[in-house]
């Protein structure tokens, strides 16, 4: 079996839940790339059309403040980020590996897929044993 470009478990710390959606932030998406922030935001810029509205979202100020208050994010002036981050939906990074045509863009995007389908999957199972729980409460009377 082949090594992976990037592990389905380096991925997956990446997803999270924004606007009720699972997305992965820019920086994250860059890291993965290989490339830097400003080019992945550049690519998705040149090629609005590849990424219609609702696949990418940038964050507003009040979700960058949230978002800086729960992860590392460096304050400005020190060579950090000067922009809001994008926020991109699963269909959103699929989009990428096209408009960032390179032979890694596109090995990622496999691994960033199959990490989303192994998050579906264990999101189900979790699913499946709370129901289990539940009716195994209403039996026994809880």
């Amino acid at each position: 079996m082949r090594k992976q470009v990037v592990p389905i478990e380096r991925i997956t710390r990446t997803i999270f839940t924004f606007r009720e959606q699972k997305v992965m932030l820019s920086q994250d998406l860059a890291a993965l790339y290989g490339v830097t922030v400003r080019a992945l935001t550049q690519a998705g810029e040149t090629e609005r059309r590849s990424l219609p509205e609702g696949l990418r979202y940038q964050f507003t100020s009040e979700e960058f403040a949230d978002l800086k208050s729960q992860i590392v994010i460096s304050k400005r002036g020190r060579g950090g980020r000067r922009h809001h981050p994008y926020a991109f939906t699963e269909q959103g990074v699929a989009m990428l590996s096209s408009v960032l045509r390179s032979a890694r863009a596109v090995k990622v995007n496999i691994a960033i897929m199959r990490a989303f389908v192994q998050l579906r999957g264990a999101l189900e199972n979790n699913r499946a044993l709370a129901r289990k729980f539940a009716e195994l409460e209403a039996r026994v009377g809880g």
